[in-house]
């Protein structure tokens, strides 16, 4: 383990860290945000979000990221494997000790996706293009024929104790470098770079920057929203919302129309063929539309 000149920084397992990522420290120091005030980076883990639950049972403090390089056991919802090429992506999981109660959960996850989709909105100067889909999905419309790829997926956990929530981890995985996404998620993945390219940029997205907008975004809707509900943020859920107008079908098979919203407890409205408005509050939804 080496402990670096900056105190809030720490490489561990004799980790290799990428140069889009040893400059982390710096951009977050110069934002001045709580979140990654303590980053953990290492070269391979099993999981950073079982990184995180298990710092924060040893009392590691609200805003510590663990970043990792590789994962070999990532994982987003419903159990499903993160895959992801060494170096090339962002895998982070952040603490927050934010008081919440459970039923407020659900927004706030809403809230992360929107925290990352405004992140990889501003590295692609795309504001319009960058979506969410429920409950926390991030996809990006490609300029070419207009589908919406994924590029991100997040993993919200909490600890319960006594009807109270202790803590919750934020889990990201954020598609950055990958240019060749294997044959079977190619025509629903996508990258920030592959994005960036179709738009004209020039030159390798930086991921210290991508990573400290997202913390930055977390810091502004997390706490308010546990707090407070979906009031600040609700309109942007409503203008990002990939799910709007498209045909969808959950995939128990019990409910299928229209999506058309979200409401304020966090839940995906959809209008059957009956014309009745259903809430689905947890499970997978999919579009099965263009």
């Amino acid at each position: 383990m080496t402990t670096l000149s900056r105190k809030h920084v720490r490489h561990e397992g004799g980790a290799s860290i990428a140069p889009d990522l040893e400059h982390a420290a710096d951009v977050l120091s110069a934002r001045g945000g709580r979140l990654g005030a303590r980053l953990i980076m290492v070269d391979e883990t099993v999981s950073t979000n079982d990184d995180a639950k298990r710092g924060a049972k040893d009392g590691a403090n609200h805003g510590t990221v663990w970043l990792a390089e590789s994962q070999s056991g990532g994982r987003g919802r419903q159990g499903r494997r993160w895959l992801s090429a060494r170096g090339e992506n962002l895998l982070f999981s952040v603490l927050m000790r934010v008081a919440c109660a459970p039923f407020r959960l659900p927004p706030v996850s809403l809230a992360c996706g929107l925290a990352v989709r405004d992140a990889v909105a501003a590295t692609l100067g795309d504001d319009a293009s960058v979506l969410v889909k429920w409950p926390n999905d991030v996809l990006i419309k490609h300029p070419s024929d207009g589908r919406a790829r994924k590029v991100s997926g997040i993993l919200v956990e909490s600890a319960i104790v006594g009807g109270h929530t202790q803590h919750i981890v934020v889990g990201v995985g954020i598609n950055v470098h990958t240019r060749m996404l294997p044959e079977e998620i190619s025509s629903i993945a996508t990258s920030v770079a592959i994005e960036r390219t179709a738009r004209g940029f020039e030159g390798a997205p930086d991921r210290a920057s991508i990573l400290a907008d997202v913390l930055a975004s977390l810091d502004r809707y997390v706490e308010h929203v546990a707090h407070q509900g979906l009031g600040l943020v609700y309109d942007q859920l409503l203008r990002y919302d990939a799910m709007a107008g498209r045909e969808v079908q959950s995939d128990a098979g019990d409910v299928r129309g229209t999506a058309c919203g979200i409401d304020l407890d966090g839940r995906l409205l959809v209008r059957t063929a009956e014309s009745e408005v259903v809430a689905v509050s947890a499970g997978e939804v999919r579009m099965i539309s263009k």
